[in-house]
């Protein structure tokens, strides 16, 4: 009788133990980093996450204003943009009150950069 309460707690403890990777059992989409253009992909990602206090006048945003192609190059070529996303580079990290972008997002921005910021 033993035995066989020990048998049933092994059983037990054997099969309530499952461990699964989240993402091999759920994948997550791939981020795919060709055809990045400003007017669908950085507007896109911007729009989400910073213009609640970077677009119109921008006085919540401390005067930067990302919701034109103007605004955003200004900031893509003094380095601000993306030391701002990346949290690094001695200025504040953005988004202010969220948590950091995603890595596809910043990698996304980041492939338009490296592409020339082109205005398309």
């Amino acid at each position: 009788m033993r035995y066989i309460f020990v048998l049933i707690l092994l059983m037990i403890s054997l099969t309530g133990c499952y461990y699964d990777h989240a993402n091999l059992v759920y994948p997550q989409p791939s981020c795919v980093l060709t055809n990045i253009t400003y007017s669908t992909s950085v507007t896109g990602i911007l729009k989400a996450n910073c213009y609640s206090c970077h677009s119109g006048a921008a006085a919540a945003g401390g005067g930067i204003a990302l919701d034109s192609y103007n605004g955003v190059k200004t900031y893509v070529t003094n380095g601000q943009l993306m030391n701002s996303i990346n949290h690094t580079g001695g200025i504040p990290a953005m988004p202010l009150s969220g948590a950091q972008l995603s890595a596809c997002e910043i990698s996304s921005i980041q492939a338009w950069i490296n592409n020339g910021t082109p205005n398309n």
